[in-house]
């Protein structure tokens, strides 16, 4: 036994170190979680994968929330009030609809 080592696991220092890292895991699941759930509900398989295995402490799953699911999204509005534009001023489609 080993009884003069057993001083580490409680002293204030570990308990420190202890809540520090159940923050941490708190704080990157909490944030990792609404990234994924984010991508899976816009469609991006990509950034699900990367999310999914990159750990970065919640840092990229906040840069996606926040700045890259954002310029897709304004791209996708861009886009769908472009082609609305076509569609209102006169122009036939040849395009058809399935």
């Amino acid at each position: 036994m080993y009884h003069h080592n057993d001083w580490w696991f409680s002293s204030p220092l570990m308990v420190g170190w202890g809540l520090l890292i159940i923050v941490f895991a708190l704080w990157s699941l909490v944030w990792k979680g609404m990234g994924l759930w984010k991508a899976a509900r816009l469609g991006h398989k990509g950034w699900f994968v990367a999310l999914l295995i990159i750990n970065t402490a919640g840092i990229l799953e906040i840069l996606y929330i926040y700045v890259f699911s954002k310029k897709k999204l304004e791209g996708d509005h861009h886009h769908n009030e472009h082609h609305h534009n076509h569609s209102t001023h006169g122009h036939i489609s040849t395009e058809t609809t399935r």
